[in-house]
């Protein structure tokens, strides 16, 4: 018997044996209330799943258990929730999971996103705005650090972004990325998605684009990103917002802090024809038909050939290391391969994390945060993290933006409001450029 069942019947007892002494109105209010209790556990889907089994996990030498305390609650048809805590380098950290069955017809997910490249909201603003069940913070963004006063950060993400098939941003270089630095020799270009056919993946995204003028082909070297190589021309669209582009010129390509370049030039490109020119990076909203060139050093003296009225015409697109498209995709560092920890991950600092965990082939994706620097939980260590996705059966997994900026959201089933489920750093949500957003149809 289902437990809303032995409830229901339950009820009936109840109301059989307190017949005689409840008053007239007494018999209706019950079986009402038995019916509601009833249709709402109905309501709830099947039963909660029995808790797994403890899963070991390495902490010290010796090993440790995930305490699961409940199975996953229903968010919507194909998609769960559910929270337990892991031992951590001091007392326990809690985690929550999201997963979403992409074979469901009624589950598919996509790009959280602001509404501009260089632009920041909460993840729950963004959730509530696009109409998703679920949601995580994504990829590490510029921020201000101090480095180069008097420039604006512009919040961009350090990543690759694609959003239904399009593509919005590519990879600073990788020494400019917030958050973690690469491995060497590493471009920065990974990202975790889903790809046209449906599966989630973790792979590269390399920019490859083409600027033709009268008199040359030149190579694109950057779009919509807040750093560019050193002697490279970057492409600026309507999608980038209304930051000013003055960051794209700072640093190097082996140091963010280092000086803005002063050999700089822009020009802007309208219906296909030079419109204006500039020795310096613009900022404000890039109107429709319309894009911009930057260039710095080799780049800058390209562009400074073209006169105005010349046309000019770029081709680009965001080519994946999988040979398959990706539907949407964002900037992330990948933890696992084919099960297994990827080389250089940190082994000492603890903090709260996002991450996402993809299984079954590609076809089951979870979302996961953790608790940290908030009470007695401190966060894991991404060495920690990638052990704990490992032990919950995913085969491929990447790591996002953590710390502050650590947020998960879904929403209730009953009520149909979104809600922030971890513990937010000082218990404020920080705006973020993107995310990975969870749909139901």
């Amino acid at each position: 018997m289902r437990p809303y069942e032995r409830i229901f019947c339950l009820g009936l007892v109840c109301l059989r044996q307190n017949m005689p002494t409840i008053g007239h109105s007494g018999p209706v209010i019950l079986v009402t209330s038995v019916f509601r209790l009833a249709a709402a556990l109905l309501l709830a889907g099947p039963p909660l799943a029995a808790a797994p089994s403890a899963a070991p996990i390495a902490q010290g030498g010796s090993a440790a258990t995930v305490d699961i305390a409940a199975g996953p609650k229903a968010v919507a048809p194909g998609v769960t929730f559910r929270t337990f805590r892991v031992p951590a380098s001091r007392g326990s950290t809690r985690v929550y999971l999201v997963t979403a069955d992409l074979n469901s017809p009624h589950v598919h997910a996509g790009l959280l996103y602001s509404g501009a490249v260089a632009a920041r909201q909460t993840v729950l603003r963004m959730a509530e705005d696009q109409g998703v069940i679920a949601a995580v913070n994504g990829n590490f963004f510029d921020i201000d650090e101090g480095e180069h006063p008097g420039v604006p950060a512009t919040g961009a993400p350090s990543g690759p972004a694609v959003i239904d098939g399009y593509p919005l941003e590519a990879a600073v270089p990788a020494a400019q990325q917030f958050g973690w630095q690469p491995l060497r020799g590493d471009a920065g270009e990974d990202v975790v998605g889903v790809g046209t056919d449906g599966v989630a993946r973790v792979a590269r995204l390399t920019l490859r684009g083409d600027i033709h003028t009268p008199d040359a082909t030149l190579s694109l070297g950057g779009l919509n990103q807040y750093a560019l190589p050193v002697g490279s021309i970057g492409l600026f669209t309507p999608l980038w917002g209304t930051a000013s582009r003055a960051r794209a010129v700072c640093g190097t390509d082996t140091n963010r802090a280092a000086p803005c370049s002063r050999d700089t030039y822009e020009v802007t490109v309208r219906n296909g024809r030079v419109a204006a020119l500039s020795n310096a990076p613009g900022h404000g909203a890039i109107r429709a038909n319309t894009i911009v060139l930057l260039g710095r050093e080799a780049g800058a003296d390209a562009l400074r050939a073209l006169p105005l009225g010349a046309p000019v015409q770029v081709d680009y697109s965001l080519e994946p290391s999988s040979g398959i498209p990706f539907a949407f995709a964002l900037g992330a560092q990948p933890l696992l391969r084919a099960g297994r920890p990827v080389p250089g991950l940190d082994a000492a600092t603890a903090d709260p994390r996002t991450a996402v965990c993809i299984a079954d082939g590609g076809h089951a994706l979870t979302l996961l945060t953790t608790d940290g620097r908030e009470g007695t939980s401190t966060g894991l260590t991404l060495t920690r993290l990638a052990d704990l996705l490992s032990r919950l059966g995913c085969t491929d997994a990447a790591n996002l933006d953590g710390g502050a900026s650590t947020t998960l959201v879904t929403r209730n089933p009953f009520t149909g409001r979104l809600t922030v489920r971890n513990t937010l750093d000082h218990g404020q949500e920080r705006p973020v450029p993107n995310g990975v957003a969870i749909f139901s149809r």
